[in-house]
C-alpha cells in the first residue's frame, strides 16, 4: 500500500516527507492543523517551526526516531500543543502528531496549585514566626499586654492555616470519590433546616436574617449526607459573610420538577443573598481554586479560597449542576440542582 493512502486512514495528524525533502502526502487531520496545499512543498517552507525542523534533521542524520513540540492554535484562538514523533523509513520521513494540550494544562494546574498553597501557607507562617521572635527576644518579651495581643493574632493565623489544611484534605477526598456516585437517600428538607439552625448564631452576629422556604414534605435525593451538608453550609456561610448587614438570606428548596439542564426530575437548593453582588467578569471563575473576588476581604472573613471549588466537585459527584447568578448591587443566587433518581 502506498504511504499516502495509508496515512489518510489515520485519525491523528500525519505528514509524509519524501526522499526529495518535499511533502509527499498529508492526511485530513494534518491538513486541519497545517493548512491545505502543502503537498509538493519543501518541508522547511511547509512546517517552519525550528524545533520541528531540527527534529527532522536529527532523525535524517542519525536514522533514529526524534521528538519535538509543535505549538499552534485552534479555530477559536486557544493554544494547542502537539508532541511530534519523527521517524525515518526507506521511502522518506514520517512525522506524526499527538495532541498533548490536556497534559500541559494539567501540569500547569499542578504548578499553579503548589504555588498558591505555598503562598497561602507562607503568609500566616511568616506572621507566626515574626510574633514568636518578638515575644522571645524582642520588646514584647517582658510586656504582658503585648504578649496577650500577639497571642491572639497568632491564634487567628494558626486557625487560618488549620482551615486551609482542612479544606485541602476535604478537596482531596472529594476528588478521590468523584467517580463514585452516592446512592443513599438524603432528606434535603431536614438537612437544610439543620444547617440553618447551626448557622443562626453566625447570622445574628453578622446582622443577617435567615429565611427558610422549605416545604414540609419528605423530599430526598440519592447522595452523601455529609457532603451535601458541606455544600449547604458553605453557600449559606458565604451569603452571611458577604451579604449586607440588616439584609436577609433566603434558603429555598424547590421541586421535584423536570430540569432541562439535567434532562430529568430534580430538586433545587437555592441560596439567595441581597449583598453587593458580583461583577459578571468574576462569576465564571468563582469555582477555581484560590480565586477570590476581593482577596483582602475574603481573608478577613477567614476564607481559604477553596470553598466553592469543593462545592463544585461535590455537586459533580452527585451528577448535579451548580448555577451562579449575580448582579452588582442586587445580590447573588447560588443554585444546586440534584437529580431525584440514582
Amino acid at each position: 500500500m502506498e504511504p499516502g493512502r495509508l496515512i489518510h486512514a489515520l485519525p491523528t495528524p500525519v505528514i509524509w516527507i519524501g526522499r526529495d525533502d518535499r511533502v509527499a502526502a498529508i492526511n485530513p487531520a494534518g491538513a486541519a492543523v497545517f493548512g491545505e496545499g502543502l503537498t509538493g512543498r519543501h518541508y522547511i517552507t511547509a512546517l517552519r517551526q525550528p524545533s520541528l525542523l531540527s527534529a527532522i534533521e536529527r532523525a535524517k542524520s542519525t536514522r533514529t526516531t526524534q521528538t519535538a513540540r509543535y505549538l499552534t492554535s485552534d479555530e477559536t484562538g486557544h493554544d494547542v500543543t502537539y508532541q511530534a514523533s519523527v521517524a525515518v523509513l526507506d521511502e522518506g520521513v514520517l512525522a506524526s502528531f499527538e495532541d498533548v494540550t490536556h497534559l500541559d494544562s494539567a501540569s500547569q494546574m499542578r504548578r499553579d496549585f503548589v504555588a498558591n498553597v505555598s503562598h497561602e501557607l507562607r503568609t500566616p507562617l511568616t506572621a507566626l514566626l515574626g510574633f514568636i521572635e518578638t515575644m522571645l527576644r524582642g520588646p514584647a518579651k517582658d510586656d504582658p499586654v503585648a504578649r496577650e495581643r500577639f497571642l491572639s493574632i497568632m491564634e487567628a493565623e494558626a486557625g487560618r492555616m488549620n482551615r486551609l489544611v482542612g479544606d485541602l484534605m476535604s478537596l482531596n477526598r472529594v476528588e478521590a470519590e468523584e467517580r463514585q456516585r452516592p446512592i443513599d437517600p438524603v432528606a434535603l428538607g431536614d438537612l437544610l433546616r439543620s444547617v440553618l439552625h447551626g448557622l443562626t448564631p453566625l447570622a445574628a452576629e453578622a446582622g443577617v436574617v435567615l429565611e427558610a422556604q422549605i416545604p414540609d414534605a419528605a423530599l430526598s435525593v440519592p447522595g452523601d449526607a455529609d457532603q451535601l451538608r458541606q455544600v449547604a453550609t458553605n453557600l449559606v456561610e458565604n451569603a452571611i459573610k458577604y451579604g449586607r448587614e440588616g439584609e436577609r438570606c433566603v434558603v429555598a428548596l424547590l421541586g421535584p420538577a423536570f430540569h432541562p439542564r439535567l434532562r430529568c426530575e430534580a430538586m433545587e437548593i437555592v441560596v439567595r443573598d441581597y449583598g453587593p453582588g458580583i461583577d459578571a467578569a468574576h462569576v465564571p471563575r468563582l469555582t477555581e481554586r484560590f480565586y477570590r473576588v476581593d482577596t483582602h476581604r475574603s481573608r478577613e472573613q477567614g476564607g481559604t479560597g477553596l470553598g466553592l471549588a469543593i462545592v463544585k466537585h461535590i455537586v459533580t459527584r452527585h451528577r448535579g449542576r451548580l448555577q451562579i447568578d449575580s448582579e452588582l448591587g442586587q445580590g447573588s443566587r447560588f443554585s444546586v440542582i440534584l437529580p431525584v433518581d440514582a
